[in-house]
């Protein structure tokens, strides 16, 4: 039973994904460009601007390095999960300010973050449709669009990124204002930042298995909108 609703539930996001095409695109992108922007940003505003930005130089050897039998291929997996594809930085007078590292892990640690908040927005916005349809008041459906409106800012101002010169290497978007703070309260930070970033993706997890659901229930009003 728990598996034939668990599996309807899946049917229900895969059609509301498609009849919600260009909203689901139009978040992931807005979400991916956040996560990607706001670090570089807050930090160089509370600490100082920007002024280095690179690719990755060893990015024109990868090829090369695959195709060898130089190491293993689980060597060449687990450099390839850790990897660094591009940096931004700031100088001051001992060194790097700070700096801001755009690697493998963080890059889909922010994609798969996209994708989930895009996913739940579509499921909404098609079970607001459906219950319009079904002439049902509109309230639930009103509290469904705030609660991920705020599970998702949450999420954004919670969610880690990789660092260089802060003190640790992962902090919070919300917590980079604070890098002038010691190295245990900035630990606390990155703690609470794996945290809340886990109770996020569960909760939206679960809230899209339900929306997904009853999507999926009410599947005969479920329409790609006309193009």
């Amino acid at each position: 039973m728990a598996g034939r609703s668990i599996a309807k539930a899946f049917h229900g996001m895969a059609s509301a994904i498609r009849a919600r095409q260009k909203l689901f695109w139009g978040v992931t992108a807005a979400v991916c460009a956040f996560n990607l922007a706001v670090p570089v940003l807050l930090l160089s505003v509370v600490r100082k601007p920007v002024d280095f930005f690179t690719l990755n130089p060893w990015l024109s050897r990868l090829p090369e390095y695959l195709s060898t039998d130089s190491a293993p291929f689980t060597k060449k997996i687990a450099f390839l999960s850790q990897m660094a594809l591009a940096w931004c930085s700031a100088d001051g007078p001992d060194g790097v300010e700070w700096g801001v590292i755009f690697d493998i892990p963080s890059l889909a640690r922010t994609l798969f973050t996209s994708l989930l908040f895009a996913a739940y927005f579509a499921l909404w916005s098609v079970r607001r449709g459906q219950v319009r349809a079904c002439g049902a008041g509109m309230k639930a459906a009103r509290a469904g669009g705030v609660a991920g409106a705020a599970t998702s800012v949450l999420g954004l101002t919670t969610g880690p990124c990789t660092l260089a010169g802060c003190g640790v290497p992962v902090l919070p978007v919300a917590g980079l204002a604070f890098t002038g703070l010691s190295s245990g309260t900035l630990a606390l930070f990155a703690n609470l930042s794996r945290v809340s970033i886990a109770v996020v993706l569960v909760a939206m997890t679960a809230a899209m298995l339900w929306l997904g659901f009853r999507v999926a229930t009410a599947q005969p009003t479920v329409q790609a909108p006309v193009s």
